[in-house]
């Protein structure tokens, strides 16, 4: 089963969401959240699989429930439902929303999603939102992936490298050994299956990080 939680101040939209998914017969609706607060706490109480949430709410909008969902390192993952583009979809999408979705989408479109979410892929509707954001979704995604594969050291020694600088260079500018660095290193190519500064370089700048 695929465990939902529903936030939206209008209760026809919830209920027709609902509607939808549980004609599926393998989704469950673990709760039906009004406003942001109800949202977190729901959110928090049932972990749920996909968290599909309005960015407009009362008490607390949608953008501080994904802060604070990342703060405290909820994995749920989110599917954002929409009517707006701009700003709040950007900060939706760097705080690591998986799916855009606008409110009248279509109902074969809403379990599309939901399912190419659960399965650990994104979701962006063509009508929501411009190539920019595309790539931003892109980019944070593959940041999300790299920061919980590599440690905070591997990832500076990445960037690092990545910049030009030798092991020796990384050393100094780390200020730890040179075999330290180099372990680091190996630690990366071995951790993103990489082959050397090449396939570094390669993979950044293929996922927009460079």
């Amino acid at each position: 089963m695929i465990r939902i939680v529903i936030a939206d101040d209008h209760p026809i939209i919830v209920d027709g969401i609902a509607r939808i998914l549980l004609s599926e017969g393998d989704f469950e609706i673990l709760a039906r959240a009004s406003n942001g607060e109800t949202a977190l706490r729901a959110v928090i109480q049932f972990c749920p699989d996909v968290l599909i949430l309005d960015l407009r709410m009362p008490v607390m909008d949608g953008i501080a429930v994904l802060r604070e969902m990342r703060r405290r390192g909820v994995q749920s993952k989110v599917i954002v439902l929409t009517a707006l583009d701009g700003k709040p979809l950007f900060e939706a999408v760097r705080l690591g929303v998986s799916g855009v979705l606008l409110k009248d989408t279509a109902p074969q479109l809403l379990v599309r999603c939901v399912r190419e979410v659960y399965s650990g892929g994104n979701w962006l509707e063509h009508g929501v939102a411009s190539n920019a954001v595309e790539r931003l979704l892109k980019r944070e995604t593959a940041l999300n992936a790299i920061e919980s594969t590599l440690t905070k050291r591997e990832l500076e020694v990445a960037h690092l490298v990545a910049d030009g600088m030798s092991s020796k260079a990384v050393a100094r500018r780390l200020g730890i050994s040179d075999g330290t660095a180099k372990l680091h290193l190996h630690h990366v190519y071995e951790k993103l299956r990489l082959e050397g500064r090449i396939g570094l370089l390669r993979y950044l700048h293929s996922h927009e990080l460079d």
